[in-house]
């Protein structure tokens, strides 16, 4: 019998989600610990990063996909931190990766292994009774996971904090403890720090298996596995398929083991290793070659006595020229990276530059950074380095022994003519990191009238995209003059929207920064002194009141550019902002208060109630009308029109929101936005009725935990929203939301 049901649904238009792609900054942004070739399929690789998740390469055009965003929503923005990456050998579609950030209680979940049969499209996860550090040091070590490549359900996963060696028999499906290799891996960076970043115990550092071993009850037979020991042994061995393990004889003490790679038609390991586990330390090191059949080592490491500086890290070895590879200082610090490659499997060696006469160099390399010019512009003109530093992952493709990439910490550098290196000695490197977006953004803003967008990151300054054209465009320069390493917070006058403020947080120089062409140029601040750097900032109307809450020293106030002076009556760390339109008046929370300036931020009072919030943790004003401000609490968001002395709460829906904004709607009205936990969980939300109904507009794009991500509605471009992430970039999407009283009925026939 036929069941007919009518079910009345509220189905506001606009409810599917919008679609998201990255901001382009291009050239990568930050540090890629490892990248992985498949062995046997022409152009198939993988990136993984410490913080940015996990990217395919695409080999047509040397680009990136990411693949890893569906897993990394609020509940799960651990799975952006990759410590290993692993290739089944059999098959080019299957990826295995090691997910988790922090093994301190930074991250509070434990890890996994997650798996794909269709290179990163969609993922299977299993759960680690343990945490993973995709972001932890050590993490340049590697690969710490495994496929065996004579059995595709076999894998190997060496852990951190003292687990130990994990297999597992059913293609990473589930995983169980090793118990006959008892070696952990002991060393710790700083015992001090109990419960810190420094203070855990970092574990095992590779797995790497012999191929020309054969086999044993189907599984290869020799296994090596890498510990982060500097002692007496650090590299263990299996001869019987992983059923007992012993230190591999004869082996270095000194130092720490940081890649090993299989040669098969040598039959021979290389490895690097490094006095300090990366990726920022190592002032010595060494390379060794460790012939199996002979179980000879010999030390083939490329230079000694005063040129010896730094530790190795990057380690490529040329599976179609036996004999040929190249290896990598781990950092060196001044005047550059050295980088030295040998055709006689270490017997001699070249290096990729040279003194002439100090301070002159040969340069046996062009480089080039057209896929991002602000790599350039930004840092390799302002730098010595220019090759880079953090150099764990270098890699020759397996199948073409032109092509080789190696990641640093701001880019990932590589080139199509490797080859030339032993005939002209010159080869052309390029960065090559176009589709990584691995920028731990800061802050955003979207002055109407102005720049498009301007975007505050970590480690890179930060951007300004002048129009819409712009954002898919890799930027020609950071923001310089000043630049610094990171930029905290940005923000504009609404009434002067050319005139722009930004704030760094490095110190012991000024830290503050203006311009009036939109973020084009910028000078320093003549107001701002050594000693403060960090927080946030907020300019008022016309441009001429700087408030700063700063990261240590309360909250300052500047008019003119006249020196700071504190401003006793906000609490430090106070949330702040300026109203848009009223060149006066200024907004501060801290815990469950408002506040308000009417005399441009010289001192502040208590305003309007916020119901039963207890935490401030934004403050949005209407980009085009004085008093009308928005605030985000742990209960919710409130509205006022009244410059803050009275407050509606606009919905119970959205609860425990973050970052809250406002962006140009449909004709002359105004979306607001918010990250916060409403009927699709916590995610990101969009009204166009002042919050009295929201849609969920991030549907399955990760942007890792919201109360990380920055947010921007676009002040020129109707319907158009950016989300800043730690890790992933700036994403943008457009679409239009509807009223709750443009909502519909429709009946559903069940």
């Amino acid at each position: 019998m036929k069941f007919l049901a009518s079910i009345p649904l509220l189905v506001t238009a606009g409810e599917a989600a919008f679609t998201w792609q990255n901001v382009k900054i291009g050239g990568g942004g930050g540090f890629v610990p490892g990248i992985v070739f498949h062995p046997t399929a022409k152009g198939v690789a993988y990136a993984r990063t410490d913080i940015g998740g996990l990217y395919r390469l695409n080999s047509d055009d040397d680009s990136w996909t990411a693949v890893t965003d569906g897993i990394a929503d609020n509940d799960n923005w651990h799975n952006w931190g990759i410590d290993a990456v692993a290739l089944d050998p059999q098959d080019e579609n299957v990826v295995y990766a090691a997910a988790g950030m922090y093994t301190n209680d930074w991250d509070p979940k434990p890890g996994s292994i997650i798996r794909s049969s269709d290179k990163g499209a969609t993922w299977e996860i299993a759960s680690l009774p343990f945490k993973v550090g995709g972001n932890m040091p050590g993490r340049g070590m590697g690969e710490r996971l495994a496929v065996d490549p004579a059995n595709s359900d076999i894998l190997y996963f060496g852990a951190r904090s003292g687990n130990g060696l994990w297999k597992s028999t059913d293609g990473g499906k589930t995983f169980s403890k090793v118990s006959s290799f008892t070696a952990i891996g002991t060393f710790i960076p700083d015992p001090n720090d109990v419960g810190g970043y420094n203070g855990d115990n970092q574990g095992l550092a590779f797995v790497t298996f012999d191929s020309t071993s054969g086999t044993t009850s189907g599984a290869t037979k020799r296994i090596f596995v890498g510990t982060a020991d500097n002692t007496t042994a650090s590299v263990y061995v299996s001869e019987d398929a992983g059923a007992t393990w012993n230190p591999v004889e004869g082996q270095p003490g000194t130092y720490f083991p940081h890649k090993c790679v299989l040669q098969p038609e040598e039959k021979a390991l290389y490895l690097t290793y490094s006095d300090g586990t990366g990726p920022y330390d190592g002032n010595l090191g060494s390379v060794y070659r460790y012939d199996i059949t002979t179980a000879a080592w010999k030390d083939i490491t490329p230079v000694s006595g005063g040129d010896l500086y730094f530790g190795f890290g990057g380690l490529g070895v040329d599976m179609q020229k036996p004999g040929t590879i190249v290896v990598a200082s781990l950092n060196s610090w001044w005047p550059d990276a050295q980088i030295f490659r040998s055709t006689n499997s270490g017997t001699t060696w070249s290096k990729i530059w040279a003194w002439t006469s100090y301070p002159d160099m040969n340069l046996y390399y062009g480089l080039s950074t057209s896929k991002a010019p602000w790599i350039k512009s930004g840092f390799i003109d302002a730098d010595t380095k220019d090759l880079g530093w953090m150099i764990e992952a270098l890699v020759i493709d397996p199948l073409d022994s032109d092509h080789w990439l190696y990641s640093t910490g701001l880019t990932v550098f590589g080139g199509h003519d490797l080859t030339k290196w032993d005939t002209a000695h010159n080869v052309s490197i390029q960065s090559l990191a176009d589709g990584i977006e691995e920028f731990a953004v800061q802050d955003l803003v979207s002055p109407p009238g102005g720049s498009e967008l301007l975007a505050a990151v970590g480690d890179d300054s930060g951007f300004t995209f002048k129009d819409t054209a712009s954002l898919r465009s890799s930027p020609g320069t950071p923001w310089m003059n000043p630049i610094w390493s990171t930029s905290s917070s940005v923000d504009y006058a609404g009434a002067s929207v050319k005139n722009i403020v930004r704030i760094g947080n490095t110190a012991g120089s000024q830290q503050v920064a203006v311009s009036s062409d939109g973020g084009v140029s910028w000078n320093v601040y003549s107001g701002a002194d050594t000693s403060m750097n960090g927080g946030t900032v907020a300019y008022s109307a016309n441009a001429d009141t700087v408030v700063w809450s700063t990261a240590s020293s309360g909250v300052q106030r500047s008019q003119y550019q006249s020196a700071f002076s504190a401003v006793s009556s906000l609490p430090s760390s106070a949330v702040i902002a300026s109203d848009k339109q009223n060149n006066t008046i200024f907004y501060g929370g801290s815990g469950a208060g408002f506040y308000v300036s009417i005399n441009t931020g010289t001192s502040f009072s208590k305003a309007g109630a916020l119901g039963s919030a207890t935490a401030v943790r934004d403050i949005a004003a209407h980009p085009t009308k004085a008093g009308d401000v928005w605030v985000s609490t742990d209960a919710g968001i409130f509205h006022s029109t009244d410059f803050g002395t009275s407050f509606t709460q606009v919905s119970t829906a959205l609860k425990n929101t973050y970052q809250v904004a406002l962006g140009l709607g449909s004709g002359s009205t105004w979306n607001v936005y918010a990250f916060g936990t409403g009927s699709a969980g916590a995610k990101l939300y969009g009204s166009a009725d002042n919050g009295a109904s929201w849609t969920d507009i991030q549907g399955g794009q990760g942007f890792g935990s919201i109360d990380s991500c920055k947010l921007a509605g676009s002040g020129t471009t109707a319907g158009q929203v950016y989300v800043g992430t730690n890790g992933r970039g700036v994403f943008h999407a457009s679409g239009s939301l509807k009223k709750r009283s443009d909502a519909r009925w429709t009946i559903y026939n069940a």
